[in-house]
């Protein structure tokens, strides 16, 4: 079954197959299936015709794939051009959403784990 340019794989239930669009999550999944009359545990090659058009409408009534991809890269684009702070860490490759940064994030610019080593001592012996 094919929505919004993605295949979905025949062998596995629905309720997992869905979330694989972009977009789609486990939530909205069962809520595509629950509205279409359609068991969690479904696979796709046990569809009928008419309950894989009925599925396929339902999802894409919501925005998704390149859609919802050509969106969220305005949205930062936007962010950018305004030279808001988000704006300006997304193009500084930074974490945006106040995440810590002293340890947590290895961005590009290689925030490896410096030890805080007080160098070599020497024990004198008297």
């Amino acid at each position: 079954m094919r929505i919004s340019g993605v295949t979905l794989p025949d062998n596995k239930q629905l309720a997992y197959a869905l979330p694989l669009i972009f977009g789609i999550g486990p939530t909205r999944a069962k809520d595509i299936l629950t509205q279409a009359k359609v068991p969690f545990t479904k696979k796709g090659s046990e569809l009928t015709a008419e309950e894989e058009q009925t599925i396929r409408t339902l999802a894409e009534a919501y925005t998704i794939e390149g859609e919802l991809k050509r969106e969220v890269g305005q949205n930062i684009k936007r962010l950018k051009d305004i030279r808001s702070t988000r704006g300006i860490r997304h193009e500084r490759r930074l974490p945006v959403k106040g995440q810590r940064t002293k340890t947590n994030s290895r961005t590009v610019r290689g925030n490896t784990r410096k030890t805080m080593g007080s160098g070599r001592r020497t024990l004198e012996k008297t």
